[in-house]
């Protein structure tokens, strides 16, 4: 009540004069986060609006946040905290003294109660005519017809109450005089209290039916007018912070480098020369790579002398500048020629929690088979083998005389396996144990991919290509998850490499963790972050790439990717940029220099670049794709049948293809019996290992039938590698040595 009575309007509000309507100002202890925990920040309260500095010489040019004080919940807690809410987000501040938390606490409530009232001042004085004050009289009565409604309600409790004691009463003395002649009158009483309870209870029913009726009526206008505000509010205040960030954002940059502004400024004025007129400046973000790029002219000459100034001050090869379209939309277009464009439509089965409980009963943990609505019709084999989508990155890299060329080019191509997972959440089918899955591309794309399940604890599968276009790819992925609370993280072990036959160039790279967002409530979507770094084994060159994890409140484009490609001295040649999801980007670096010291006291390198040129392009999606697990025109024929395949290929899964035809019922028999005949035969497995053991022999564990252990000289570590004979059993049709998988 005193809260209701505080947020009431004054007596003396009158117009838009308010009083205690001056502003507030101080030191408060903001909490930031974990590391830092409480920062000391100066806190502005003017005109309903609570603003925080740094410093108090920021307050002309520089606004960390702004809170409205008009749709704010303050909370005050010990010891001299206080809770802002707003927006959804919350703000803990602490003062120095309980006094001083006091005085703050009074002004905040003052000013919101401000806001609040010249919130409805605006409002009634915005519109003269008629509307406003009918739908005022409108609300007043809703409510008041509600509020006697709710009497209604009360005195028909009070009644239900008495009535019911009374009929307990009669029952209890009904009982005593079982068998006695009195019992004629006592159940005569009984009857008539029995139906004055039952009139009750069915005012109380209908009473409860027209209350209901009235708020439903209501409501809906209500929760609609409120979401209206709710959203007004919130674009607001977004606007505002992207405001107050991009003016800090191009304050720091000139404070880093003003000469460079001064520079452009000055050419502008004077337009006597062209060489900086399309000069862009981008500033990096706290978390991004500590350098500045500034597009310059393509005629500008690169300055710098080195073992490759000739590459770099030369003219680019044409395989370097030509369209990737051109080969790359000729092969698209014979692949949607000569394979299969669509698969049957995902059917729309819901799934409930029941569906999953119902098959944990009187079985153990790890025993539960998860049903395939979890899954999309293709085996972890199959979408390793999807990061061969845009080969013809590695065609391109391979006709490249220059080697950080290639390099931006396999870059690219480390970013490309990305794309198709931007809309993908379902997980792929675990291979079974001695799974392979073979692609035959040779006729269109120039290579062959074979890959096989060489372990089952931890889940490992490894993977060869060889290219008649010159060049061979290999690795060893073996996936670890975690699961957090509200997300996944899926985070692949393992390098892939990757060398070309004609200069013998040999590349090392990892990858990325994948973070499944929303296990538990709300919409699944599916983040890329983390780092990268490419190593040209054969010159030393390196590529540092970063892929920015998503932020609600950065200004970047989302699933952003940054790099650079420095040589073996570690001068930089190239800047990447681009997104996981779309294209990325390659600038040429023809002047370098040190800005000023940027935030925190981090050193900021000024990379001058040419405009940046296209390395690659995500395809795009096939018509109906939301319905095909929003496979690309690629995976759609990645499970195609094929002739003359292994017997352990995943295209003869039966779950997997039962799944695919959308008999999903049909497909989850099928996968636990693969998954409990797989688990018969580890228990087999291991008897035979310790009968083996406890008679003194040494019996080998499963050994992969097309991939052997080798120990890798790049890194160093142990990893499976092709023994060969795959194809060559293929073209004699020869697949005795093939276990029974499925």
């Amino acid at each position: 009540m005193n809260e209701l009575v505080r947020s009431l309007p004054s007596p003396t509000f009158s117009g838009v004069q308010l009083p205690g309507s001056g502003t507030h100002k101080g030191w408060l202890f903001k909490w930031t986060n974990y590391l830092k925990g409480y920062q000391r920040r100066w806190f502005v309260l003017s005109n309903g609006l609570l603003s925080y500095y740094r410093t108090q010489a920021e307050m002309g040019h520089t606004c960390r946040g702004t809170i409205p004080m008009a749709t704010a919940h303050i909370e005050v807690g010990d010891t001299c905290h206080l809770v802002l809410t707003s927006g959804g987000r919350s703000y803990h501040l602490k003062a120095t003294s309980d006094g001083e938390c006091q005085r703050w606490v009074s002004s905040l409530q003052q000013a919101k109660a401000n806001a609040t009232h010249l919130m409805h001042h605006s409002d009634d004085s915005g519109d003269e005519g008629p509307v406003p004050q009918e739908d005022r009289a409108l609300t007043q009565g809703v409510l008041k017809t509600l509020a006697n409604k709710l009497d209604d309600l009360s005195t028909c409790n009070e009644l239900i109450g008495k009535h019911g004691a009374a009929l307990q009463r009669s029952l209890s003395e009904l009982e005593e005089l079982r068998g006695s002649t009195d019992g004629t009158d006592k159940l005569k009483a009984v009857n008539e209290r029995a139906t004055l309870f039952r009139i009750t209870s069915n005012a109380m029913i209908n009473a409860c039916r027209d209350f209901l009726d009235i708020a439903e009526t209501h409501s809906r206008r209500w929760q609609k007018t409120l979401q209206y505000e709710r959203e007004q509010r919130n674009h607001l205040e977004e606007t505002i912070e992207q405001l107050a960030k991009q003016h800090n954002s191009l304050e720091r940059a000139w404070r880093e480098n003003p000469s460079t502004y001064t520079g452009v400024e000055r050419t502008k004025e004077a337009d006597a020369s062209d060489e900086n007129e399309d000069a862009e400046f981008f500033d990096a973000m706290e978390d991004s790579p500590a350098f500045i790029t500034v597009t310059a002219s393509s005629h500008i000459q690169h300055k710098r002398s080195g073992s490759n100034q000739s590459m770099m001050s030369g003219g680019m090869p044409s395989d370097w500048t030509h369209n990737e379209n051109d080969s790359s939309s000729t092969n698209h277009m014979q692949l949607r020629r000569t394979r299969r464009s669509r698969i049957p439509d995902k059917p729309n089965y819901s799934l409930n929690l029941w569906s999953i409980m119902k098959n944990c009963i009187g079985k153990e943990l790890s025993k539960i088979p998860m049903p395939v609505n979890f899954n999309e019709p293709l085996s972890m084999l199959q979408r390793l083998t999807e990061d061969l989508e845009y080969s013809e990155l590695l065609d391109r890299a391979a006709r490249c005389d220059s080697s950080l060329e290639q390099m931006c080019l396999v870059a690219a191509f480390s970013v490309s396996s990305y794309s198709t997972t931007v809309h993908r959440t379902a997980k792929p089918f675990n291979p079974l144990l001695g799974e392979t899955y073979e692609l035959d591309r040779l006729e269109e794309y120039g290579y062959r991919s074979i890959s096989e399940q060489v372990s089952h604890h931890p889940p490992a599968a490894a993977h060869h290509v060889m290219s008649q276009r010159g060049w061979t790819l290999w690795q060893e992925i073996t996936i670890d998850s975690k699961f957090r609370g509200k997300y996944i993280s899926v985070m692949p072990l393992g390098y892939i490499h990757l060398q070309f036959h004609s200069s013998g160039n040999h590349y090392v790279w990892s990858k990325v963790t994948s973070t499944v967002h929303n296990i538990i409530v709300g919409k699944l979507w599916i983040d890329q972050s983390g780092e990268i770094e490419i190593v040209n084994n054969t010159t030393k060159d390196t590529c540092h790439l970063k892929f920015s994890p998503y932020s609600y409140f950065s200004r970047d484009a989302p699933r952003k990717v940054t790099g650079v490609v420095e040589d073996r001295e570690g001068t930089a040649y190239y800047i990447l940029s681009g997104t996981w999801d779309d294209k990325m980007e390659s600038a040429k670096i023809v002047d370098s220099s040190q800005g000023c010291g940027g935030s925190e006291g981090k050193q900021k390198t000024v990379y001058q670049t040419l405009p940046p040129k296209l390395l690659w392009k995500k395809y795009p999606l096939p018509d109906n794709s939301e319905n095909m697990h929003f496979f690309s025109f690629f995976a759609l024929t990645l499970n195609e049948p094929e002739e003359d395949v292994a017997p352990t290929d995943s295209r003869l899964r039966p779950d997997q293809q039962l799944m695919e035809a959308g008999l999903w019922d049909e497909a989850n028999v099928q996968k636990q019996r693969l998954e409990e005949r797989q688990r018969l035969d580890r228990k087999k497995r291991e008897a035979e290992a310790s009968q083996a053991l406890e008679e003194g022999h040494n019996i080998e564990g499963h050994q992969p039938l097309w991939f052997e252990k080798r120990t890798d000289d790049a890194t160093g570590e142990s990893t499976y590698v092709y023994r060969g004979g795959y194809w060559e059993s293929k073209e004699r049709q020869d697949w005795s040595q093939c276990p029974e998988v499925f």
